[in-house]
């Protein structure tokens, strides 16, 4: 009761004013969140309902499109509007119309996106403006079964709604973990729909965890400290041009994820870092194109929210359509180095130095918790205070790899799941009708295998050791041939490259290429150690040398055993060889 009595008494003006303008809208296209007063959100038949009444109220604006179909059935509903009369994704390209993809509901509890989103849109038509400029691909809810997940404490570290969805699908799959692999049906639904329209730039809307502050809004976007270095221009100019609205319309934003580097610890400060791709941020910059990650802060009421994402979403619309054009140019430009692409980074590095900023918090105590036993933070909201924290922002390229010359050999055993995978990226390769014959190739060879104790996302996490190396390989007709000389070259690296961050090995795709089959039982290994060390005498040296120098080796019976049968002809050659390919030529 506390908590709502403080998010009431932090916000009646915003309440007041968000309802204000809710009471001109039309009947047929008003929220249940404003007709409740911003103190609830509606159930996904809404989304149905409003995707048709705005298509019905503007036929000549916005289309209502279905783009998939969720595990338990629901339509998923995508609203294009525009005053260009460009309604699909072959007259937006023709007419070299940027399109801004901007989808709420991801995380299904985390709901303002859908209900700012509405009231943008809505507002937007109302007036000739920047939808003449731009095409608008809005999804009120992406995670559609975990919106129907409802109910009053899906969120209770969250001031509103009174119910709200869950965070991840009814598969239990949280879609923003989902870019780069794309295991849910509707994260597929959304990669089609992002091949078809190929949206500029793609808005992601969230909403915190994390501590009590002052600070009301996060917005990150990328390509700024990662990605085609030209195109950062673009990133920046779009991140800094919503932070400087956001901050004129009293707005307390910040241009960094305001999660502690220690858990529940404000002092410990923060550390920025760039997302690897099953992020959407971290997904669009491989695309050569703009991603904005937008967090309110959940202890913010649910009417101040709305209204800052609604802020945030028109703030966006305005800057794409005064610069989308020029951001359109850049982007195209930076398709073309794409395919060029000689080298990539696979993931950032956030350095340890530490710069002092001003952060806007309340004064909190530490003190040992008689529930837990640790110390817990405890937040006084009516004590505005300044902290003086540390924040990491020097982010530098780690894992550098050289880029194939050619592509890549995926074999035509793992042809079938690996193409659909790359289809629905929308990345280009070719089938080869005919096999290859000693083939000169790069190799990738695990010399460490470590996989994590516990899946993640439904799958094993899988850390690879090893690297390329020349090898002459042959490979059937039906394998697949992936081209590096394609706009999308960044993203086929970060699935193709065994040790990137999001791997389809990483992901555990390819375990079985790390697991050994064939064994050699010990009496027989026996045998054939005493035939190979009567055989050779540097041998015998070796295995005494490893004895001497090794105690974990001289102490393992199974080490000692496999360091003979790996010299035998029955040793299996393909353990721990990477399936896929590199090569310098096209095969």
């Amino acid at each position: 009761m506390r908590r709502l009595a403080l998010a009431l008494a932090l916000a009646p003006a915003v309440l007041l004013a968000v309802v204000a303008g809710a009471q001109a809208a039309p009947a047929a296209l008003a929220t249940h969140a404003e007709r409740s007063g911003f103190t609830q959100t509606g159930r996904y038949e809404e989304v149905d309902r409003l995707c048709h009444e705005f298509a019905r109220a503007h036929p000549r604006e916005v289309r209502c499109t279905p783009f998939g179909r969720t595990p338990q059935g629901r339509p998923m509903w995508a609203l294009v509007a525009s005053q260009s009369g460009a309604l699909t994704p072959e007259a937006a390209h023709r007419a070299g119309l940027p399109v801004t993809l901007i989808q709420g509901g991801i995380h299904a509890g985390e709901i303002e996106g859908k209900d700012a989103g509405f009231l943008a849109l809505r507002e937007q038509l109302a007036r000739p403006g920047a939808l003449r400029h731009q095409v608008l691909v809005f999804v009120p809810v992406f995670n559609v079964d975990g919106h129907e997940r409802f109910g009053a404490w899906n969120r209770p570290n969250q001031r509103g709604p009174e119910q709200m969805g869950w965070r991840t699908t009814a598969q239990n799959l949280n879609l923003n973990r989902d870019y780069a692999k794309a295991d849910a049906p509707e994260m597929q639904a959304m990669l089609a729909l992002v091949n078809a329209w190929d949206p500029l730039v793609a808005v992601d809307l969230h909403t915190t965890d994390g501590a009590q502050f002052q600070h009301d809004i996060a917005v990150m976007v990328e390509p700024v400290q990662s990605g085609d270095e030209a195109l950062r221009d673009a990133g920046r100019a779009w991140r800094d041009g919503v932070i400087e609205r956001l901050r004129a319309q009293g707005g307390l934003p910040l241009p960094f994820y305001p999660s502690f580097v220690e858990m529940d610890n404000p002092a410990s400060g923060f550390r920025d870092s760039v997302s690897p791709p099953r992020f959407s941020t971290g997904y669009f910059v491989l695309r050569n194109r703009l991603g904005m990650l937008v967090e309110t802060h959940s202890w913010r009421p649910y009417p101040y929210r709305v209204r800052q994402t609604r802020q945030t979403v028109d703030a966006v619309l305005a800057l794409v359509a005064t610069h989308g054009r020029a951001w359109l140019a850049l982007a195209r430009e930076a398709d073309a180095r794409a395919a060029r692409l000689t080298e990539l980074p696979l993931a950032w590095r956030t350095l340890d130095d530490a710069r002092t900023i001003d952060f806007l918090g309340y004064a909190y105590t530490r003190t040992p918790s008689d529930i837990s036993g640790a110390l817990m933070t405890r937040y006084d909201e009516t004590r505005p205070d300044v902290w003086q924290l540390p924040l990491r922002d020097r982010i530098v390229p780690d894992r550098i790899r050289p880029a194939p010359r050619a592509g890549y050999l995926v074999p035509a055993e793992h042809a079938g799941w690996v193409g659909e995978k790359l289809a629905q990226h929308g990345i280009r390769f070719e089938r080869l009708a005919e096999g290859r014959s000693a083939l000169a190739v790069q190799a990738f060879r695990a010399t460490a295998v470590k996989r994590s104790a516990a899946s993640i996302e439904g799958r094993p996490r899988v850390d690879l050791t090893g690297a390329w190396a020349p090898e002459t390989r042959s490979v059937p007709a039906g394998s697949l041939f992936v081209p590096l000389a394609q706009p999308l070259a960044r993203l086929v690296m970060n699935l193709l490259e065994p040790d990137a961050p999001d791997a389809l090995a990483a992901w555990g795709r390819f375990d079985a290429a790390f697991e050994q089959k064939e064994y050699m039982e010990p009496y027989v290994a026996e045998q054939v150690a005493r035939e190979q060390l009567a055989a050779s005498p540097a041998l015998a040296a070796e295995f005494q040398a490893r004895l001497r120098d090794d105690p974990a080796f001289a102490a393992s019976a199974e080490q000692r055993l496999a360091f003979f049968h790996r010299r035998h002809p029955s040793w299996d050659d393909r353990l721990n060889l990477y399936p896929v390919l590199r090569v310098d030529a096209h095969p």
